[in-house]
């Protein structure tokens, strides 16, 4: 659970849950073909061939004529487990993120860390006394979900999950159970490669969150392409009323702030209109705690 009380957003406004479904669709589909392609007895190397080769990060060599792979090969994943542990971490972190950015900066972020990740991926393979320029496919979002983690303590390093009224989880424990499976994941003494993975979706993670505080949007290319399918279905006075108070919306669904003893509706409005137009980083340490106050359930 995270924070104490909160309304989860709908499908249109929760970006975690779209890349949840997008990553499901993702490796239901590449499973589907292989079941299909098993049952027609086509041999295993036909579906390597023309699918696992396509979609998944090859070896350094084999890059080059594959190098649409570094978009794709995080949407497939080699194993249920693998996707479901991913899916998991990526709601722990990624609604915190959402939850203080807004939900239209979590499918950018998550492309960027999958990108950078790659090429680091990549990159490490060059490196004198690498000896795993041949290993197997690269697949899977480890490198977006630890983005999103460390988005995530960039943003909030104080925040706490609430798992009852009385019991809260620091974020940095979470984060630090987390980064610890995926090294043990990574089995860095064998294959170092995937290290390299973790360490450019890190960066990556970081380095948006660093580009939003200095007023750079790294995700403008997004809004422009989202806003014109947006615009093709929905009146513009409803778009712009929707881009004005989608932030304040999530913020508010999630938090659930209301008027306390002490605590008035205008002060609640003037924070949120706050987050809205600076971000929650902007808040002093006394408003965050009064919208934490006025987040509580009574």
């Amino acid at each position: 659970m995270i924070g104490r009380k909160r309304g989860i957003p709908g499908y249109s406004e929760n970006a975690v849950l779209k890349l949840i479904v997008a990553s499901g669709v993702g490796f239901v589909s590449y499973g589907l073909i292989w079941a299909i392609l098993t049952v027609a007895e086509v041999p295993q190397e036909v579906f390597t061939k023309y699918f696992t080769e396509n979609i998944t990060m090859p070896a350094v060599t084999a890059y080059p004529a594959k190098f649409w792979t570094i978009a794709t090969y995080g949407w497939v994943h080699s194993g249920f487990w693998v996707l479901f542990s991913n899916m998991v971490w990526l709601y722990v972190f990624g609604s915190l993120v959402q939850m203080l950015i807004g939900h239209r900066q979590l499918i950018p972020m998550f492309i960027y860390c999958m990108l950078v990740g790659g090429i680091f991926y990549q990159l490490s393979m060059l490196l004198p006394g690498n000896y795993f320029s041949g290993r197997v496919y690269m697949m899977g979002a480890q490198a977006s979900v630890v983005g999103m983690a460390v988005a995530a303590l960039t943003l909030a390093p104080d925040y706490k999950f609430y798992l009852t009224d009385t019991f809260r989880i620091p974020l940095v424990v979470i984060a630090i159970i987390f980064f610890a499976l995926q090294l043990v994941h990574a089995n860095i003494n064998v294959e170092g490669a995937p290290l390299f993975l973790l360490v450019g979706g890190a960066l990556m993670g970081y380095l948006y969150v660093w580009l939003l505080r200095n007023g750079i949007q790294p995700a403008g290319w997004y809004y422009k392409i989202s806003d014109g399918v947006q615009r093709q279905f929905e009146p513009n006075e409803r778009l712009a009323a929707e881009h004005r108070n989608v932030k304040r919306g999530l913020v508010q669904s999630l938090y659930t702030p209301k008027p306390q003893k002490g605590i008035t509706q205008d002060k609640i409005d003037e924070i949120l209109d706050k987050i809205n137009s600076k971000g929650y980083d902007s808040l002093s340490k006394d408003e965050k705690e009064l919208l934490r106050k006025a987040s509580e359930e009574k």
